[in-house]
């Protein structure tokens, strides 16, 4: 992880971050996760929403309610 650009949240020791990217990988993969994946890109990203599974389907919904927790504000989550 030492070349990306971005600047990581955790400081995490050689071993650990190896660790959790190989669990990141097997977690992106399962089969629930690359139908989400694949249903997005069918569907089509906007830049002014997000798109949330439901259990009935997907919703739309703004970034300004996805990232305000809708009007409960981050503070406590």
């Amino acid at each position: 992880m030492k070349g990306t650009p971005f600047k990581l949240k955790q400081k995490l020791s050689p071993k650990a971050a190896k660790d959790k990217a190989a669990r990141d990988l097997a977690i992106a993969k399962t089969p629930a996760r690359r139908f989400k994946k694949a249903q997005n890109q069918r569907i089509g990203q906007r830049s002014d929403s997000d798109l949330h599974h439901t259990g009935s389907g997907i919703k739309r919904v703004s970034i300004k309610n996805n990232r305000g927790n809708f009007g409960n504000g981050t503070k406590n989550e």
